[in-house]
């Protein structure tokens, strides 16, 4: 847009009727009409200009538009109007907060002094192809393994500080802090002011999230912003913030417009809120709740404890019950019965053994006694042998003249064989006299 000055136009054709500042003085002013009619006059030379901007005002009257267009990096705003004419050729989803282009015309309006724009075309910036181009990435992303869930890291159950990346003095930044505060009044925040739309929205969200990522005592970062156009939220779709944010050590919740809002941050964060005022009511969690449930736990321990303490008595009474808990020397009598039976029982035993060995003994004894040569000799043999002990047993061996040694119950004697004899019937067992006759 051109703006001009007074002497800029010198030289170019000026509108008729129109005043120029070498006409007027203090005592030949320019009537208000006159002026009115000559600042629609050069305005009326611009022509059509495009211009681009955010609707902050769209109200339909009468089938005509009244609304104001502001500037995407500054405070400037332009007031416009579309025609009923026109408004059949824009699209049907035109509203507050749409990144537009515009084809427009200046317009003043003499009587009331008013200063707009006429509007011939309007339309989205490119919001179709941002959105192919933000879909693809997301799928490249995707590939990559960036939005699996095995990456996301779990957030802690009572952070002790909060990191959080936002617009300075934003209703995000009172939403996150009330919520959470009303939860756990303890809580603690630190923040990090970011522009959260904007060419500056990018690099500062990086500085922020790489400060908080290195910052021991933040145990968690939530990214907030409220809600606005599409393109207000590309910043946190950029594939320098999406992947800074995968690198990072420290959990990050996504909490990025509304609930249909859905950025690519969203994809990568290790949670995703809805809202900012959603994101501090699933980072922290609610002291009144915590107390109900350690009351809960409480009870039920209670009652477990009880329950088995009452099954421990019960047993104990069980065992005490029993007979031999009830009256232990009655089990030692019973078994000292026994014992004296077995013992008695054991010395019976022996002393039948004993007499019965007794007995076998004597028997040996006399068996023998009755086989032993001294019996047999105390019958009235005798034994004959040689001087070197050998015992005849064949009269061959004792020949005539052969000195013998007999051996009879009583002692011993020398003899002089005088060889063999006729056999004689055996002799008979006589008694001692007539031994010693024979």
């Amino acid at each position: 847009m051109t703006i001009f000055e007074p002497d800029a136009t010198a030289g170019e054709p000026t509108p008729p009727g129109a005043v120029h500042p070498r006409d007027s003085s203090k005592d030949t002013p320019t009537s208000v009409g006159r002026l009115g009619d000559t600042i629609r006059g050069f305005i009326e030379r611009w022509g059509t200009i495009w211009v681009e901007g955010e609707i902050t005002s769209w109200n339909v009257r009468g089938g005509n538009v009244f609304g104001r267009m502001k500037d995407l990096e500054t405070d400037a705003t332009i007031a416009f109007r579309v025609w009923s004419t026109t408004t059949r050729r824009l699209p049907d989803d035109l509203s507050v907060g749409d990144h537009v282009i515009a084809c427009v015309k200046a317009d003043y309006f003499v009587r009331g002094g008013d200063f707009s724009f006429i509007v011939s075309a309007m339309k989205h910036v490119g919001l179709g192809e941002q959105l192919e181009k933000l879909e693809k990435l997301r799928a490249q992303l995707r590939r990559e393994g960036l939005f699996d869930l095995d990456r996301k890291k779990p957030l802690p159950f009572l952070p002790q500080t909060i990191g959080l990346i936002t617009g300075e003095r934003s209703d995000a930044e009172r939403d996150v802090h009330r919520n959470a505060e009303l939860r756990w009044p303890r809580v603690r925040f630190r923040n990090e002011y970011a522009a959260v739309q904007g060419e500056r929205c990018v690099p500062d969200v990086l500085a922020a999230l790489e400060r908080l990522d290195a910052d021991p005592d933040v145990d968690v970062i939530i990214i907030a912003r409220g809600g606005g156009d599409p393109q207000h939220l590309l910043g946190f779709s950029d594939e320098r913030v999406v992947r800074a944010v995968a690198a990072a050590q420290t959990p990050v919740v996504s909490a990025i417009g509304h609930e249909n809002d859905h950025p690519l941050l969203d994809d990568v964060a290790d949670l995703r809120a809805s809202t900012p005022t959603d994101a501090a009511k699933r980072v922290v969690p609610d002291v009144s709740e915590q107390h109900a449930l350690v009351q809960q736990l409480r009870a039920r321990l209670t009652g477990r404890l009880t329950l088995r303490v009452n099954h421990d008595i019960a047993q104990l009474e069980q065992l005490r019950s029993r007979p031999s808990l009830r009256d232990p020397s009655a089990m030692l009598n019973s078994r000292s019965q026994e014992v004296h039976l077995l013992t008695a029982r054991a010395r019976d035993v022996i002393d039948r053994h004993r007499a019965q060995a007794e007995r076998s003994v004597s028997e040996l004894r006399a068996s023998l006694r009755a086989l032993s040569p001294g019996a047999t000799l105390a019958r009235g043999y005798a034994i004959a042998h040689h001087d070197g002990g050998k015992v005849l047993r064949d009269a061959a061996d004792a020949p005539a003249g052969a000195h013998i040694v007999v051996t009879v119950e009583r002692g011993s004697f020398a003899a002089v064989s005088e060889g063999e004899v006729a056999e004689s019937a055996e002799p008979q067992e006589s008694s001692p006299a007539r031994r010693m006759e024979s």
